[in-house]
């Protein structure tokens, strides 16, 4: 038979409650004691029964995390983040894919919530502030990570979308450029609709004009790039640099603008965001906003084990972005 709480309890000569404390290192049991207890459960080969323990507190201490794709590096790394401080805190994560689908997304917020999950972290959340009155119902706090809803949430962490797309295109304009195209994404996101302000606003500083013609819009990946600047490059007065929604977007442009026999950066200068792993790699590397994103899911755990301790929260987080310039990126040829 397995060993139990009681059988420690009686070995030690303590209590049950005792014992439960120790085990989980309450520091209302001297040190003494508690070491004496934990050393008497391994020798006697206890093992905590997470289901047991979970009908007496109540609690699973699993997080129900939700990203649009495991298969984007991007989330990679921002449930790296959430993980590690998840794990220091004695949490085990569960992950879910949306596939970018709002009622998927719904679905499975409702599904973590069946399993009686302790808190919800949701990543490019499409219904967004749709959460703020289902509170109540879901009964467990939930932070949205860069919510790609418009409108407010109760509790959210994203990146500064405005700031990092003014950082690139002003990065353009000091070099020179001034037939610079924007690509961004086509499904109406938060976030396009912030980056396009941050490029529009540095077109607004310099006093230059953005000609409509050069503002184009794919699906966030590269294929769906290839297709949307294929235009831009047959045109009688293409584009001498393109800001890019995103790093897939930019990896889109550049084989694009391989194939239109365009040399990068000399005939056509490209900018991404987000700096995912390979970034750096390509060739020419990429010039691009760099996003900390373990440090987005750090945050957003943070503010989570916050909630679950009952602290009152800060309601919104923005983290900046910084532009890291690389080979992708130089003077127009004219100059």
């Amino acid at each position: 038979m397995p060993v139990s709480i009681k059988d420690i309890a009686r070995i030690a000569g303590v209590s049950h409650s005792t014992v439960s404390r120790a085990l989980r290192k309450s520091p209302l049991i001297p040190a003494e004691t508690a070491e004496r207890i934990r050393q008497i459960a391994q020798k006697e080969g206890y093992s905590a029964s997470a289901v047991a323990r979970s009908l007496v507190t109540s609690k699973t201490e699993t997080i129900g995390v939700v990203v649009t794709s495991i298969a984007d590096p991007f989330n990679g790394q921002v449930v790296a983040g959430i993980e590690e401080l998840a794990n220091d805190h004695g949490y085990t994560v569960i992950l879910a894919n949306s596939q970018a689908n709002p009622t998927r997304e719904l679905e499975v917020v409702r599904g973590f919530q069946s399993r009686r999950v302790d808190g919800i972290l949701v990543a490019s959340s499409r219904v967004g502030s749709l959460f703020a009155p289902l509170l109540s119902e879901f009964g467990v706090p939930i932070v949205l990570l860069n919510n790609q809803h418009p409108g407010q949430f109760v509790h959210s962490v994203r990146f500064d979308n405005v700031d990092g797309a003014y950082q690139a295109t002003r990065h353009l304009i000091e070099l020179g450029h001034r037939r610079i195209a924007y690509l961004g994404d086509n499904f109406g996101l938060e976030s396009d609709a912030e980056r396009f302000t941050g490029f529009s606003q540095a077109f607004d500083e310099a006093k230059l004009t953005m000609d409509p013609a050069l503002i184009v819009r794919g699906d966030g990946k590269s294929e769906g790039a290839e297709i949307a600047v294929r235009p831009l490059f047959a045109s009688a007065q293409p584009p001498s640099a393109i800001v890019c929604y995103n790093d897939m977007s930019a990896l889109g442009v550049m084989r694009e603008a391989a194939a239109a026999g365009l040399r990068i950066p000399a005939d056509l200068s490209i900018t991404g965001f987000d700096d995912i792993f390979f970034a750096s790699y390509l060739a020419p590397p990429l010039t691009t906003v760099h996003q900390p994103m373990k440090e987005l899911g750090r945050r957003s755990m943070e503010l989570l084990l916050a909630l679950l301790r009952g602290e009152k929260a800060e309601r919104s987080s923005l983290i900046q972005g910084q532009l890291i310039v690389r080979g992708s990126t130089s003077r127009p040829s004219s100059h």
